[in-house]
């Protein structure tokens, strides 16, 4: 859904859409598993910046529910994750910051997303939000056993016969060594 800020200058937008699996592309390791739901509005603010400059921003508040599968940090198996959370975004036009040259920013600006000429693609801001809302790290169970490093057999399902590797014995040196924190 392209937000475009012509469509804003009356009335906010209300937003009450659902996203079919497959509609948003997220990363390889998170799949999209049923309708992802994304209620909220998109409401015009005009920014004043001199006597004749303004420059339309929208802000996007909007709350997102729905279910992925995301691989576990171990043995790779899919694991299913429910997901919900509540977003509140602005977007400027983009190259309306532009200025030669370095120069600092506020902690606020840092916060600031940016849309191309033809509008804001709802699709984008949503996936954005999602990938923050996952965890760093999921596991299928708390004690999963991984994979075997040598055959690749998912050892919560089978055992392998695999011979535990040796270490290197020249890492030896460095057993006795520990991180002192001072």
């Amino acid at each position: 859904m392209l937000i475009s800020p012509a469509q804003l200058v009356d009335e906010p937008l209300k937003l009450d859409e659902t996203l079919a699996a497959g509609a948003i592309d997220y990363t390889p390791d998170v799949r999209q598993i049923g309708p992802l739901t994304v209620k909220g509005e998109a409401a015009l603010i005009v920014e004043h910046r001199g006597p004749k400059e303004f420059v339309d921003d929208i802000r996007l508040r909007a709350h997102f529910e729905g279910r992925f599968e995301v691989l576990c940090a171990r043995c790779i198996d899919p694991v299913e994750q429910p997901l919900a959370g509540d977003f509140d975004l602005i977007f400027r036009p983009e190259g309306v910051d532009n200025e030669p040259g370095e120069h600092a920013i506020t902690e606020d600006e840092t916060e600031i997303g940016y849309y191309e000429d033809s509008g804001l693609l709802l699709e984008d801001a949503v996936r954005e939000q999602v990938l923050l809302a996952l965890p760093g790290r999921t596991l299928c169970q708390e004690d999963c056993k991984g994979l075997c490093p040598q055959c690749g057999a998912n050892r919560n399902t089978a055992p392998c016969s695999c011979e535990e590797q040796p270490v290197d014995r020249r890492w030896n040196a460095l057993a006795g060594l520990a991180v002192t924190k001072s």
